[in-house]
């Protein structure tokens, strides 16, 4: 299931309110919700907004994407910064040891691979010696 992090109009004709809402992507924009995060007034700004830090942070973190007008509320609050370390925190608190094992410290034997004497290679040679050393090897 894809979440997201979206607006959900509600208020009077021409004087429109905003809950910030945890959604499925296929949803209507005013239809169900899973969970209600915050609330949002344009008349009032971005500042204003209302987020329920602990929510949405949990939500970032479990991979829910958000529009464009949340972007904007969640970066103003600081959210989407935080998000990032908390979940940056969960990864370096586990710990991974490696063993290695005996196979893995030996050495790869290198394999020998015999080349073969051909008409084309040998033309190939010849192509790739400078002409100086050519002339040399003719007058001896």
């Amino acid at each position: 299931m894809a979440v997201k992090i979206r607006l959900t109009r509600i208020g009077r004709h021409k004087d429109p309110i905003y809950r910030i809402v945890a959604a499925d992507h296929k949803y209507a924009r005013d239809g169900r919700y899973i969970e209600q995060v915050g609330y949002y007034d344009p008349s009032k700004g971005i500042e204003n907004a209302t987020v329920n830090e602990e929510l949405v942070i949990k939500w970032l973190n479990q991979g829910a994407q958000y529009s464009d007008t949340i972007k904007a509320i969640l970066t103003n609050k600081g959210l989407i910064k935080k998000a990032k370390e908390t979940k940056g925190e969960g990864v370096k608190k586990a710990k991974v040891v490696k063993t290695a094992s005996p196979k893995a410290e030996a050495k790869p034997k290198a394999k020998k691979v015999a080349k073969k004497s051909t008409k084309a290679s040998e033309a190939k040679k010849a192509e790739e010696t400078p002409v100086e050393s050519a002339e040399v090897k003719e007058g001896e």
